[in-house]
């Protein structure tokens, strides 16, 4: 998947989270994914980095839905989510350590 189509994914994910979580919560939930600091317009980041946050939001929207309807989501889907968030981060630190 090119990086063009990463963003896409990126800002699909970013209007899903919006359309499913309200306003005054947004704040509480994403606090993960606003600490990355990484928005679908930052085009100057790299492939990784936001990859990333597709991986973070996914996360962050698998908590909303699970708090709003506990078995509409398998348990072993936000395990799995996290490990690949994991995964990632070790990737992107990797990388950045083999830029310098």
């Amino acid at each position: 998947m090119n990086k063009d189509e990463i963003i896409q994914i990126h800002q699909f994910l970013l209007y899903v989270l919006k359309y499913i979580e309200t306003e005054e919560k947004m704040h509480k939930t994403c606090n993960d994914y606003i600490s990355l600091d990484i928005r679908p317009h930052h085009i100057q980041k790299t492939k990784a980095a936001h990859k990333h946050a597709i991986f973070i939001l996914s996360y962050t929207i698998s908590q909303v839905i699970q708090e709003k309807d506990e078995k509409s989501l398998p348990s072993n889907v936000k395990s799995a989510l996290n490990e690949v968030i994991i995964k990632s981060k070790k990737e992107m630190e990797e990388k950045a350590e083999s830029d310098n």
